[in-house]
């Protein structure tokens, strides 16, 4: 994983926390339940907000709601759709954070899948790595032996030669 510098979003702890709890679903492929837990605190959220601020276009705080989620996912099926001047700014912002939370959302998920993917890659070659080398200490050992044999015979043949 690359290091964050001092001003990056890493360096905060609330961020930090976020990225760790959302690396640990990833990593456990619990990626679900953590995407259904952020749109769902997203859409009551705005569905709230929705109702507060235009009660004359959404007559119930599930309107509000399903307003919220069928505008986050930018579906905009159009049975709710807010006409006072408050309602439509939080609906193009609404608008806004769906396409945004959307395309983080998959380019995030999509780098942490890499990230782990590469992690066990990484974690596969070290063990591969680990045993290559065993076996050339192995093989070592065994040109070690052989020429320590060699150079005993050499010794020998020479020692006797001389005499």
């Amino acid at each position: 994983m690359l290091s964050a510098g001092p001003d990056s979003a890493e360096s905060f702890p609330r961020e930090r926390l976020i990225r760790r709890r959302a690396e640990r679903a990833v990593a456990g492929r619990r990626v679900l339940p953590f995407l259904i837990l952020a749109i769902t605190v997203l859409a009551v959220v705005t569905g709230v907000v929705a109702r507060l601020i235009d009660r004359r276009d959404f007559h119930s705080l599930g309107d509000g709601i399903w307003w919220s989620i069928v505008t986050l996912g930018t579906v905009g099926y159009g049975d709710i759709v807010p006409h006072t001047t408050w309602g439509r700014v939080l609906g193009s912002i609404v608008i806004v954070c769906g396409v945004t939370f959307i395309a983080f959302l998959t380019a995030t998920v999509t780098s942490l899948f890499v990230t782990v993917d590469q992690q066990e890659a990484l974690e596969k070659i070290h063990g591969l790595r680990q045993e290559s080398d065993e076996d050339t200490r192995t093989a070592l050992r065994a040109i070690n032996e052989r020429l320590a044999a060699i150079e005993t015979k050499l010794d020998e043949s020479s020692g006797s030669a001389t005499r």
